[in-house]
């Protein structure tokens, strides 16, 4: 499939693409996910795609929202590392330092515990 041109372009977390994924999986088989024949006609991608937002997505599309929502109104957080924060969903501060790495900035420990009591909060 060649790709023409991009319509638009939208952030989204793991469990939000997933959900999207399965609407377009239910538009395709006509609304039969569960039969055995939409899964035969399922293309490969899509159902790959599918399954590795369920296995690597840690929480719901509704509380991923909230989440991503509740990160960007932090000062030193940008959208996409707040959908990067809620894909992998750290416990810890050196999980938080490793997503940081590769910015120009450095977060404060005191930063670093209010990510983490947020991310408690929606767990």
């Amino acid at each position: 499939m060649k790709v023409k041109k991009v319509i638009s372009e939208e952030m989204m977390s793991l469990p939000e693409l997933r959900e999207v994924l399965i609407s377009i999986r239910d538009q395709r088989s006509g609304g039969d996910s569960e039969t055995e024949t939409s899964a035969r006609t399922m293309s490969y991608e899509l159902r790959k795609s599918i399954d590795h937002a369920d296995s690597l997505g840690k929480c719901d599309a509704v509380t991923a929202k909230a989440l991503v929502g509740e990160l960007s109104k932090l000062e030193k957080i940008r959208p996409e590392i707040a959908c990067r924060i809620v894909n992998i969903m750290p416990e810890s501060r050196d999980e938080l330092r490793a997503i940081y790495a590769k910015e120009r900035y450095t977060l404060l420990p005191e930063d670093l515990d209010q990510i983490l009591d947020i991310l408690r909060q929606h767990a």
